[in-house]
């Protein structure tokens, strides 16, 4: 328990894991405000299946059924369940998997930046749709994950080029 008689995040984290899984989604990341008024436990979660609202809703309802089943010393308390959001750098392949089709900024190790949509993984190599030298070309570029220092998705407001996912899926078949 921490100081305010909050549970801590690892604990939230054994207590809810299991029902969560089983609902398809894993927890990324849990944090306790204990400061607050009221105090805050937000859980981030993440899974092969994007998460909405309705699956918001039912992971709050199980979260909050078994938070409530452990003895909190507040007794009021707020329960925030979310996504990682696209802010969040992409650090393993699953993340990358999760991505699947999505525009990405990549920084190297040699301190150059990509850009390129997700196509797909394979032993550790990142297959990337990108611009080639001409305009309207494209080519797919591979990456070992060892060269990539940070990568975060790219927010787009119109759709992406239709030949830019028929690559997509081409390379990650």
């Amino acid at each position: 328990m921490t100081s305010r008689g909050l549970p801590s995040p690892s604990q939230v984290i054994e207590l809810l894991a299991g029902e969560f899984a089983r609902a398809g989604y894993e927890i990324e990341d849990v944090t306790i405000a204990a400061n607050m008024r009221p105090p805050r436990i937000t859980v981030v979660a993440d899974g092969d299946i994007p998460l909405d609202l309705d699956a918001v809703a039912e992971l709050s309802r199980v979260a909050s059924e078994l938070l409530d089943t452990v003895e909190v010393a507040a007794s009021e308390y707020v329960l925030e369940v979310s996504s990682p959001g696209v802010e969040r750098p992409l650090t393993t392949e699953k993340h990358f998997l999760r991505n699947r089709g999505r525009k990405v900024e990549i920084d190297l190790t040699d301190g150059s930046t990509i850009t390129g949509r997700i196509a797909g993984i394979n032993s550790g190599v990142l297959s990337l749709v990108v611009r080639g030298l001409k305009p309207h070309q494209l080519a797919i570029r591979e990456l070992a994950f060892a060269d990539i220092t940070k990568a975060v998705v790219q927010v787009e407001f119109s759709p992406p080029n239709q030949r830019e996912l028929e690559l997509v899926t081409e390379a990650g078949a």
